[in-house]
């Protein structure tokens, strides 16, 4: 994507092993608001729900101008791509970073006609974005929200 002049480049590179601690932090700042807001901020329940689907392989870095503003996991299923997270950072929120990285992941999924899943928490603005960016509400959990955009 070409940014202007004035506004330094975004990119997405790959994770690995080594960055969990990193990208947890990260995912803390920007789930915490929409969190405290349901009485749910629980520091270990953030890991436990990390540690237990971090896949290095299908994680990238959200980066800015080379430093890191966020990450994004896309999980090839059986059925489709599941977006498991996709964070950014609170202080770089509202700048059109994360519907870069939702256009990017996007076109990938159009390009192999593949359809993408995500499940949001509910009341968080997440679910606005999503359901501009397509998605359609499939199900509603106890805590969450289920969305899928059909394949292309």
């Amino acid at each position: 994507m070409s940014e202007s002049s004035d506004r330094p480049e975004l990119a997405l590179s790959p994770a690995d092993d080594g960055d969990f601690e990193g990208l947890l932090s990260l995912r803390m700042a920007a789930m915490r608001e929409s969190l405290d807001r349901l009485g749910r901020f629980d520091p270990q329940r953030a890991r436990e729900r990390l540690s237990r689907g971090y896949q290095p392989a299908h994680t990238r870095h959200i980066l800015r101008g080379g430093e890191l503003v966020g990450f994004v996991v896309v999980v090839p299923r059986d059925d489709g791509w599941q977006l498991d997270h996709l964070y950014v950072h609170p202080s770089t929120q509202g700048e059109g970073i994360g519907s870069w990285v939702m256009a990017q992941v996007l076109a990938e999924a159009d390009a192999v006609h593949q359809s993408v899943s995500v499940t949001a928490l509910k009341h968080s603005d997440a679910n606005r974005f999503y359901q501009r960016h397509g998605f359609e509400l499939q199900a509603e959990g106890e805590w969450d929200w289920f969305y899928l955009r059909a394949a292309r």
